[in-house]
Parts: structure tokens; C-alpha cells; sequence
């Protein structure tokens, strides 16, 4: 029996890992998923948060942030496709920070020149950084 399965994580830009994992979770539009070595075939639509990864032989996980994008899960190989994605640890605090205050700002305009799908996403994705980030500071 299988006790890893390969795994896949690109960005519009690069990507950002590949290699074995004995367990991988992902944000979906639904809720968290965890997928093992075997898992049925998925195909599902991620929202912006953490993906964590039990890679072998290594007690902590390795965390990569996502903001929204799909992941599909074959019986020997999960991949995720993301817009944007990035490792945890090269996450910046100060944008994120801005990013949200830009968010936040463009959503108190009131002259109705913003496109309020495209700024409540802008927002979910700062903030989920910034959770990210946090998650990783008490962790240290």
C-alpha cells in the first residue's frame, strides 16, 4: 500500500512544489479537505488559505499559501492550481497589511466606482494571508 503520493503545487508564475506527501490539506469553497495516498478522484474549487502538507520523514508541515484556484485529486497524484501561491515563510506581513487597508478603504468608497465582487476578494485573500501569518507566529 502506497504511503505517499506525488504532489503538485503551481501558480500562474512557477512552481511552487513538487514532490512526495503523505498528506495534504487544502481550503475549498466548502470547507477544508485532506486527501491521502489513494483518495477517490476530487476535483474541487479552492478559496484562499493554507495548504498544508505531512511530507515524509519531517515532523513539521510544510505550509503554502493559496489564494483560490482548483485542486484535482488523481489516484497517485494531487495538483493544485492556483493564480497566485507562495511558501508561507516568503509571506510579507507589510503587504498583506496594505493589501487589506486598500480592501477596506475601497469598500468604504461610497462613489460606486469599485467592483465589490473583485474588492471582497481582494479582502479574503489579505486577510487569509494575515491569518496565515499569524498561524505561523505562534507556531515559533
Amino acid at each position: 500500500m502506497a504511503t505517499t503520493m506525488q504532489v503538485e503545487i503551481v501558480s500562474a508564475e512557477k512552481a511552487i512544489f513538487s514532490g512526495e506527501a503523505e498528506m495534504l490539506v487544502a481550503p475549498t469553497v466548502d470547507g477544508e479537505i485532506g486527501i491521502m495516498p489513494r483518495h477517490t478522484q476530487v476535483l474541487a474549487q479552492l478559496g484562499a488559505g493554507e495548504v498544508r502538507l505531512k511530507l515524509p520523514n519531517q515532523t513539521e508541515e510544510e505550509a503554502i499559501f493559496v489564494a483560490g484556484g482548483i485542486l484535482e485529486v488523481q489516484p497517485h497524484i494531487v495538483t493544485v492550481l492556483s493564480d497566485t501561491a507562495e511558501r508561507a515563510a516568503d509571506l510579507d506581513e507589510a503587504a498583506a497589511l496594505e493589501a487589506k487597508q486598500r480592501a477596506e478603504d475601497a469598500m468604504a468608497d461610497q462613489d460606486g466606482k469599485m467592483d465589490l465582487a473583485k474588492v471582497q476578494v481582494e479582502l479574503a485573500e489579505a486577510v487569509a494571508r494575515l491569518q496565515l501569518i499569524e498561524k505561523l507566529k505562534q507556531r515559533r
